[in-house]
């Protein structure tokens, strides 16, 4: 066997792990298999590549000057990763992605101005394929660089949610989009490399014009939509390296990001395009407070006091749960009113906190059990019988405006009717909008309260008032 095919078994192995890995993260109950298969896969992927860079590079005078290059990278890479994944919170774990997904995008900018460089020696129709996939590269890798900056920028309070509105906005990425099919066929033609500056340069406007572009309520899409970027990238460099394991990884990546975006954006009722086009978002004219109603406050002792005598609780986390770690007192609050004969049951909307998924990996932190722990579609028609609804930092996702007002920026978005239960309690810092900048009438409803403060000081209160 040679070390190019064994290299190639191994590399098979990897994707078959990679498979599996996103098989077992579909389900809470396989979410630890699946990242132990992806781990494994990757570990085998690049030992493979070790091997098989030091066998083709053996015996050459430049051989341990790659090698040593080769070692930094990794133990650099794994040093700030384990770093990394020991201090960041689930609150920033939104941000963090974002950030990861900017490396891959960098990176195949890189792989491509390489592969711009590097004489292949190739002639005729091979020639103009390597040349198209050197453009094609740079510019998914340059739009998901700097689009996924400006996400980490927004997801991480660094930059404004709201989006960016330019004149014409809508001309301007076309144009861009026009202007890379252009640049892409002259380049194919003429291979120079001042095409290459010009569509890299493009490529880095387009994603931070795209993304800056989008509202703070479209921060979970666009989160797996980078994602969707950031796979289609690897596989570009993939085909420049003409390494097989990283085209069908991309591949993977790509296509479960773009799915995974769609069944988000089907659950806000918005289409793809209109997302990524930063349709979505636009901040509308809003009334001033004192027009949409006034609100009404309670404290913990009264809620605790609603609680006991409740036959039936939702509890509907948001953003505001994470940043407040009061997903273990929530849990505890639960285990307390299921021992006094309360059906407690979660209700999470698709697009709650910021990553997809959010809320769940906070609740199976916590060990909230997974039963009890239910998707919006599951919960909705359950609310209307309900005796209390606990409304913890959440926002956007239990918005009247969204089924009631056809001028709302999120007119028409799926949300989760509160409103509908005999009573709501909603956990708040204070009175100010959501993470998309859209006022919630819920607050100023008949059956809705305020328990202002900190989230987690809130349900400790309650649970000692227990």
């Amino acid at each position: 066997m040679t070390a190019a095919s064994i290299a190639t078994a191994a590399y098979i192995v990897a994707a078959l792990l990679f498979i599996l890995s996103l098989a077992g993260l579909s389900r809470h109950d396989t979410a630890r298999r699946g990242v132990t298969y992806g781990i494994v896969g990757m570990a085998i992927a690049l030992a493979a590549t070790i091997w098989l860079t030091l066998t083709a590079s053996w015996g050459e005078p430049q051989a341990p000057l790659g090698l040593a290059f080769l070692v930094i990278a990794m133990v650099a890479g794994a040093a700030i990763g384990l770093w990394r994944a020991r201090v960041v919170e689930m609150t920033g774990m939104p941000e963090l992605i974002a950030l990861l997904h900017s490396f891959v995008g960098l990176a195949a900018v890189l792989v491509g101005w390489n592969g711009a460089l590097y004489d292949t020696g190739l002639e005729g129709a091979l020639a103009d394929i390597h040349h198209a996939e050197v453009f094609i590269g740079v510019f998914i890798g340059a739009v998901t660089f700097t689009g996924s900056i400006v996400a980490f920028l927004k997801l991480s309070a660094r930059m404004s949610s709201k989006p960016l509105v330019l004149p014409g906005k809508n001309v301007l990425n076309l144009g861009a989009l026009i202007a890379f099919v252009a640049l892409t066929v002259w380049y194919v033609i003429t291979p120079e490399l001042w095409l290459l500056v010009i569509v890299t340069v493009l490529a880095l406007a387009l994603g931070w014009h795209l993304v800056a572009s989008i509202g703070g309520g479209d921060m979970p899409v666009v989160v797996s939509m980078l994602n969707s970027y950031s796979g289609w990238a690897a596989a570009a460099a993939g085909f420049l390296l003409n390494n097989d394991l990283l085209i069908v990884t991309g591949a993977l990546v790509g296509s479960s990001g773009a799915y995974l975006s769609y069944i988000m954006c089907r659950a806000m009722n918005r289409s793809f395009i209109s997302v990524i086009a930063g349709g979505f978002g636009i901040e509308a004219p809003k009334k001033g407070e004192d027009e949409v109603g006034e609100h009404r406050e309670v404290d913990a002792d009264t809620v605790a006091e609603m609680l006991a005598g409740a036959q039936s609780v939702v509890i509907t986390p948001g953003y505001g749960m994470a940043v407040a770690q009061a997903q273990y007192p929530v849990a505890e609050l639960t285990e307390r009113l299921r021992e006094r004969g309360v059906n407690v049951r979660f209700g999470i909307h698709p697009v709650a906190g910021r990553l997809p998924g959010h809320m769940n990996v906070l609740l199976a932190e916590a060990r909230v059990p997974y039963d009890i722990v239910l998707e919006m579609d599951e919960i909705n028609d359950d609310l209307a019988d309900t005796s209390v609804v606990l409304v913890i930092g959440a926002n956007d996702t239990v918005n009247p405006a969204a089924a009631e007002d056809p001028g709302s920026p999120i007119a028409g978005m799926p949300v989760l009717r509160v409103w509908e239960a005999d009573n709501v309690i909603v956990f708040k810092r204070s009175m100010a909008s959501g993470y998309a900048g859209v006022q919630n009438p819920l607050f100023f409803r008949e059956n809705a309260a305020m328990l202002f403060g900190d989230a987690k000081d809130r349900v400790e209160d309650i649970l000692r008032s227990l």
